[in-house]
């Protein structure tokens, strides 16, 4: 569950593709080479989407400048390809193969970044929250998704 105590919420990062096909999670072992497409390709029993897009949102109410905003996306990028390395190696084939196209999307807010996730989550598309600790910009921490 979120919080919405000193943490604050910074965006939100998830997989997912624009045609609106979803399908139940599917793992893989931990120490598969997750750079080995024809390893992955047997192990993703999924029909590919014909589209598939790594969503990095922003929470804008945080007011980072660019550079921060950047390398946050960075960290983002990471965890979610790895978490859908893990949950959903179909969507991993289908995003590389369709040139690992990354859009950012701007949320408002907390509550907003709280119900993507969520959303999500229910929908069984990889989602990862970054927490960072912030305190070149703000005495604060907080978690970016």
């Amino acid at each position: 569950m979120i919080s919405s105590k000193p943490l604050s919420y910074v965006a939100i990062l998830t997989l997912g593709f624009a045609v609106g096909v979803l399908a139940h999670t599917w793992w893989i072992s931990e120490d598969e080479d997750v750079d080995d497409l024809s390893v992955m390709d047997e192990k993703a029993s999924h029909a590919a989407p014909e589209e598939c897009k790594m969503i990095l949102g922003v929470r804008m109410d945080l007011k980072m400048d660019k550079g921060k905003i950047a390398a946050q996306c960075g960290h983002a990028t990471l965890a979610a390809y790895k978490a859908a390395v893990k949950q959903r190696p179909d969507y991993v084939l289908a995003w590389q193969r369709l040139g690992q196209t990354k859009i950012a999307i701007k949320i408002p807010d907390e509550a907003h970044m709280a119900q993507l996730l969520a959303d999500a989550k229910k929908a069984g598309i990889p989602a990862e929250v970054i927490q960072d600790a912030y305190m070149d910009q703000l005495t604060r921490t907080f978690k970016l998704l």
